[in-house]
């Protein structure tokens, strides 16, 4: 398939109001998508599903399926330059269209803030994630080209398109992964802490992020350990639990922002399909909630103005097999005829990401807040989280 055709497909998909997503995983020269036969609206079960798994921010809501068995699923592999005449045909337009009403965000954000660090102060919780919505009005957004632009700037990001009639359009590039899932070998990371980049990723972190980023770390950890049923040995890491392998933190670069990013490891029983356990134990994480998890999700829920719906959920693969070789010398060809079928899941957490509705586009962001937040900080954090996604506009 050419990349013409690939993107005719999910066109002529979106125009037949037809469920699909378009992703790409991070650091890939490959496009996938699952285009849904009918209109039908799947909710998830308990997440022994395969196909394409789109979850709200409230675990307690329904999560959706793209269902494999009754989708179409189209790939292309692509050089990173098919992009570089990408068509910016309502640029122009849209600049003279975005006209939200920053300063009442600016107060009503910083209160927000100044009320999350006070509960904080009086033991509610240790940490809540306060999140903001920005409205660009009256916009005739082509949600294909929008896709494609991401693609092009932002190369080790999750990037998708998801649409379903019945639910709406988002698009995003996230950052962040939930969790992945190879056979019986899972990975996940905490990322948290954020500041500007600016030409090096050799910084100073401040008190503030390097504890919010462990925060982030521990309750991991501890939501991994408290699921059970896990092997793992794993030598030189950082810090070693009974089950699970924890290393870092490091710093990570995402767009024009930097990140505090630790990886953490562990082996499932053999044959474990059913993931439920495991994400609501994770999900959803410090990260975009706060801590304790039920404390800061009521906080969010009834302070911040604003149903979150998709923002700061999870998407990806789920279940779907992939063939590995036991071998990786390529010239090895009878060795590398031998390979295994995986079953693998690959989940992102739903960030810098943003939903076309009714002719408005809504911009999600969102900031730690600790202890040692500065409110006035936290609202300069969410801006330059906007202006990331906003520069594909």
């Amino acid at each position: 398939m050419l990349l013409d055709q690939f993107f005719e497909q999910i066109e002529k998909q979106f125009r037949a109001k037809l469920p699909f997503v378009a992703y790409r995983k991070p650091s890939a020269l490959e496009l996938k998508a699952m285009l849904q036969a009918d209109h039908a609206l799947h909710a998830i079960k308990d997440f022994t599903e395969r196909g394409f798994v789109f979850a709200p921010f409230d675990s307690s809501e329904d999560a959706f399926l793209i269902p494999l068995s009754n989708s179409e699923v189209i790939s292309v592999e692509y050089d990173e330059n098919d992009f570089s005449e990408s068509d910016m045909k309502w640029q122009d337009t849209l600049s003279n269209t975005i006209n939200t009403n920053q300063q009442a965000d600016r107060q009503s954000h910083i209160k927000r803030v100044e009320q999350g660090i006070e509960a904080i102060k009086n033991d509610y919780f240790s940490k809540v994630v306060l999140s903001r919505r920005e409205t660009i009005e009256n916009v005739e957004a082509d949600p294909i080209e929008i896709f494609k632009r991401l693609l092009q700037r932002y190369p080790t990001a999750f990037v998708s398109v998801w649409y379903h009639p019945k639910i709406g359009l988002w698009l995003g590039a996230t950052p962040e992964t939930l969790l992945s899932v190879s056979g019986n070998e899972l990975k996940t990371m905490a990322l948290a802490g954020t500041q500007a980049f600016e030409g090096s990723e050799e910084v100073i972190w401040g008190e503030k992020e390097i504890e919010e980023q462990q925060i982030v770390t521990d309750f991991i950890v501890e939501s991994l350990e408290s699921v059970g049923g896990i092997e793992y040995t794993v030598k030189d890491a950082q810090r070693l639990h009974e089950n699970i392998i924890v290393s870092g933190p490091k710093t990570v670069r995402a767009g024009n922002l930097l990140h505090l990013q630790t990886e953490i490891s562990m082996r499932l029983k053999p044959g474990t399909a059913n993931l439920k356990p495991i994400l609501d134990a994770l999900h959803p994480t410090p990260a975009v909630c706060g801590f304790p998890k039920e404390k800061a999700k009521a906080h969010i829920i009834e302070n911040e103005g604003y149903p979150r719906e998709f923002y700061a959920g999870f998407m990806g693969e789920l279940h779907l097999k992939e063939s590995i070789s036991r071998n990786t010398n390529r010239r090895n060809v009878e060795n590398n005829a031998y390979r295994v079928q995986k079953s693998v899941s690959n989940l992102y957490v739903n960030l810098r990401c943003m939903q076309i509705k009714n002719q408005n586009i809504f911009i999600y962001v969102g900031g730690g807040i600790t202890k040692d937040s500065d409110a006035e900080a936290e609202w300069e954090e969410t801006i330059h989280k906007s202006q990331i996604i906003k520069r594909v506009l």
